[in-house]
């Protein structure tokens, strides 16, 4: 009997970005829940390289999804580290990243004075397209693998980050200054003792907070971010190189900052005894951690004092300063913010927000540029009451822009998926912890897991088991909540100098702000995907 031949499969296309293997094939890694990464063979690739972004014929079966490259929608990479070799008369370059398989020529009028051996930083001049090789020009030398400023320049380039402010956004910051007339129409709270509480090196102040206790079950807080839409409008040359960027991005010693250091250091840094503008929100908090009132408003404050996190933890520990303990109405914000974090975390722990408390290395640098020491960096009450603040201000943003329809760039988290916390629970129980999932995972659960751990010697294990076992957290126009902090709604505000999609919500909030016609934004899934990568 004839065998009856298979049931031809469906073809569809997808687009995604193309993650290459150094043997050669690689996957189109899906943008959507809905989309399964798409494996390809590496006969399939063409001349498409690592992380471009890419159109697939896709084949899905059971197992998996195959296909093949059908074109290059954009090209990602700009620059590569490679090492110089001779190639016969000319020079050749190898890219240091061995997912990039393919060899690039240098003509010789961009050598640039490179040598055979030299470690170099590539422009490519010219993709790969069929029998045609790559070309490039030599952009800059580097140092020698292993140094400390070689290696840096090593990550900055093999993650695209760029180096340098394109000369028209540089030239626009320096145009930008703050007036008297700024001033105005605006809540005038200079009156208010804010302080910012930032680590001992940070120049981009970009949050300042008080509060108020208004009776013992009552306390005000107010939260007061820098008002960086006033000076970044959509469109301009310095809001598409910060979407291009999308963060600020920190090294020892270094940071590849969103806004030019005119905006970021200056203008837009919340710097004490000046004045600033600032988007402020304005919450009445209750002694079981609950916002009884919330309201919004663009502000000018000056900030009392910049605190960083050890001379704030020193005030929690009752070692005040005497300058500090003369100012009355400091002290009163300090008690104040004291009583309230406990409130906000006591709320927090209860609703089942989970709180990895992993230790995190501190890389100290010298005076040359090297690396003087690796220690653990610290993390105490002082940090935590900003975060609980942070995300107090995050969470009340989030749900009137919620309430006012206005449409949202939402922080989510989704739950973990069942075969990483099978993984998880089995773990648990090779360590000798019996501790039964449930029918449903809910947040609390683990939080109560994490908690059991402290101080075992498997602490550190199981929360790394069960942080690997968590769903990364995105940014998307549609709300599905935030698993690790156990929120319903949750967006991020409190960091627009650092961070793109802070911007648009500080831009979206304001819009809620306004009487008469609203103008939503129309192209929300576009920033937060691009704000994700």
């Amino acid at each position: 009997m004839k065998k009856k031949s298979a049931s031809p499969k469906k073809k569809r296309l997808q687009i995604g970005e193309l993650h290459l293997h150094r043997d050669g094939y690689g996957f189109v890694i899906a943008a959507t829940k809905n989309e399964r990464d798409v494996f390809i063979p590496a006969p399939y690739i063409g001349d498409a390289m690592h992380s471009d972004i890419v159109e697939a014929e896709v084949i899905d079966r059971a197992a998996k999804s195959e296909g093949r490259i059908l074109r290059i929608v954009e090209r990602r990479l700009e620059t590569l580290f490679c090492r110089i070799e001779q190639a016969g008369k000319g020079y050749k370059a190898i890219a240091e990243d061995s997912r990039i398989r393919r060899q690039i020529l240098i003509p010789p009028e961009h050598v640039n004075g490179a040598q055979h051996g030299q470690n170099a930083i590539i422009r490519i001049l010219r993709y790969p397209r069929g029998a045609e090789p790559m070309m490039g020009k030599v952009e800059a030398l580097a140092g020698k693998r292993g140094d400390v400023q070689t290696e840096l320049k090593t990550v900055m380039v093999r993650h695209q980050l760029p180096l340098a402010f394109p000369h028209p956004v540089l030239d626009a910051a320096k145009r930008i200054n703050m007036s008297e007339d700024d001033l105005t129409s605006r809540e005038d709270l200079r009156h208010i003792p804010f302080v910012t509480i930032d680590g001992e090196t940070a120049q981009d102040f970009d949050d300042a907070v008080a509060a108020e206790r208004l009776s013992p079950k009552l306390i005000r807080l107010w939260v007061s971010i820098a008002d960086v839409s006033h000076f970044v409008m959509p469109g301009t040359p310095l809001d598409v190189e910060a979407l291009k960027r999308g963060t600020s991005v920190y090294f020892p010693g270094k940071c590849l900052s969103m806004l030019p250091e005119k905006l970021s250091n200056d203008l837009c840094s919340l710097r004490p005894h000046e004045d600033r503008l600032t988007m402020t929100a304005m919450l009445d908090i209750d002694h079981h951690g609950l916002i009884q009132h919330k309201k919004f408003f663009v502000s000018v404050i000056k900030s009392r004092r910049r605190m960083t996190y050890t001379e704030m933890k020193q005030c929690i520990d009752g070692d005040i300063s005497p300058d500090v303990r003369r100012d009355a109405s400091l002290m009163d914000s300090f008690d104040a913010m004291m009583h309230c974090f406990q409130w906000l975390r006591a709320m927090r722990k209860q609703r089942g927000s989970i709180d990895f408390d992993l230790p995190e290395p501190q890389i100290l640098i010298d005076l040359q540029g090297g690396i003087e020491a690796i220690v653990k960096a610290e993390r105490h009450e002082a940090h935590m009451l900003i975060e609980e603040f942070m995300i107090a201000a995050n969470e009340a943003v989030a749900e009137h822009l919620t309430e006012q329809k206005m449409g949202c760039i939402y922080r989510i988290h989704d739950a973990p998926e069942k075969e990483k916390l099978h993984d998880f629970f089995m773990l648990l129980h090779n360590l000798g912890h019996r501790v039964q999932p449930g029918k449903k995972i809910v947040p609390k659960k683990l939080a109560e897991i994490v908690t059991s751990m402290r101080g075992l010697p498997e602490e550190r294990l199981v929360n790394h088991q069960l942080l690997r076992s968590m769903a990364k957290a995105v940014y998307h126009p549609d709300n599905i909540g935030h698993f690790g902090l156990a929120s319903t709604c949750y967006c991020h505000f409190t960091s627009p100098i650092r961070r793109y999609p802070d911007l648009v919500i500080h831009r979206l909030l304001k819009q809620t702000l306004k009487s008469g016609k609203k103008r939503k934004p129309v192209s929300l899934q576009e920033i937060s995907d691009q704000c994700t990568r």
